[in-house]
């Protein structure tokens, strides 16, 4: 039997990272983590294997690089909460940059040659045309936008100086959980939409704040573009295969070029659900654009990737399906105290 090619993984204990972990197998991969548990769960490594360590730290990283001798990375590991990131901008482009800039140089010390990174339709800012194309003019609104930005013109100078092959996959809303139920997202605290929509239907928060009504949108709330994060950890591998083949890094998005509302989102998660969800609309949050969907025709006919799993129904129902196993029955009574320390049930 021939020997698996490896791959790092930073994050890897987190909710993308995890999934992709999960499918590493599928394309001939062993698979290894490199997480500080801040923000991931041990848990979560359902496959592949785990190295607990710290971005912050390059000789960690530097040791890890040597240990695994990986054909690339993937770099899953930051913080993505749009909001948190305007009122905490250092927290941002500390621990996104610096932190990326450490991974680097362990790369090029260790002659790691490949790079898939973990990009954002946030790097795009107010679109000028939707959906959005990866030509698109990028101009971040917020910081964590403007951090992932940073990190691809790092990358693509490091290309030309160093060699260092980077393909950024810039997803839109990451969303769902795989099928089997036993990982899916879990952040604490929880700033997307649908964990926070099935956190209302569950019981575990009285009502789901809606911020902004007045957009210039068809129901005047925001609009997005949710992919499945099974979907994405496929495309992690896909393009890795291209980068391999064609020598040579690209950017990539990755959604369904299909946008829904946060009303019709929630609506959905009612039916799909059967509760009923409270609803509070609020102001408008700082740093969220009006309509964010993507172009993805390019992703389609270069690596061969489809969205298969993301209907917003089947991103509701597995995301349901996992948020009942991980709360479970009794957390609907516990005023919202998430049972976050344990395995889920069925993992």
């Amino acid at each position: 039997m021939a020997t698996k090619k490896r791959i790092l993984i930073t994050g890897g204990a987190g909710y993308i990272g995890s999934h992709a972990m999960k499918e590493a197998g599928r394309f001939g991969y062993e698979a290894v983590a490199f997480d500080n548990l801040s923000l991931g769960h041990s848990w979560a490594v359902t496959k592949g294997s785990l190295l607990k360590g710290d971005l912050a730290q390059e000789a960690l990283i530097l040791k890890a690089l040597r240990k695994v001798k990986p054909l690339g990375v993937m770099h899953f590991a930051s913080h993505a909460a749009v909001g948190e990131s305007v009122v905490n901008p250092q927290k941002y482009y500390r621990e996104n940059l610096t932190n990326a800039m450490n991974l680097f140089s362990a790369m090029l010390k260790t002659k790691v040659e490949y790079f898939i990174f973990s990009s954002t339709c946030a790097t795009y800012g107010e679109p000028r045309q939707v959906p959005i194309p990866e030509e698109h003019p990028q101009n971040p609104v917020n910081p964590y936008g403007d951090s992932k930005l940073m990190i691809e013109r790092i990358l693509t100078w490091y290309g030309q100086a160093y060699g260092l092959k980077s393909t950024f996959l810039r997803y839109f809303n990451a969303a769902g959980a795989d099928a089997s139920g036993t990982i899916g997202e879990v952040h604490e605290p929880e700033a997307h939409l649908i964990p926070l929509v099935l956190d209302a239907a569950l019981g575990r928060r009285k009502e789901i704040t809606v911020f902004g009504t007045d957009y210039p949108t068809p129901d005047g709330t925001c609009v997005r573009d949710y992919i499945h994060v099974t979907d994405l950890a496929v495309s992690h591998y896909l393009a890795l295969k291209v980068m391999i083949e064609k020598g040579k890094g690209d950017a990539f998005n990755l959604g369904t070029g299909r946008g829904y509302s946060v009303k019709e989102v929630i609506a959905e998660a009612q039916r799909i659900t059967g509760k009923l969800i409270p609803v509070n609309y609020g102001s408008r949050r700082p740093g969220d654009p009006p309509v964010l969907v993507g172009k993805t025709d390019k992703a389609q006919n270069l690596l061969g990737w489809k969205a298969e799993h993301s209907s917003l129904e089947n991103i509701l129902k597995t995301a349901w399906v996992w948020h009942k196993n991980w709360f479970g029955k009794a957390a609907s009574v516990k005023a919202g105290r998430p049972v976050s320390k344990r395995k889920p049930r069925g993992s």
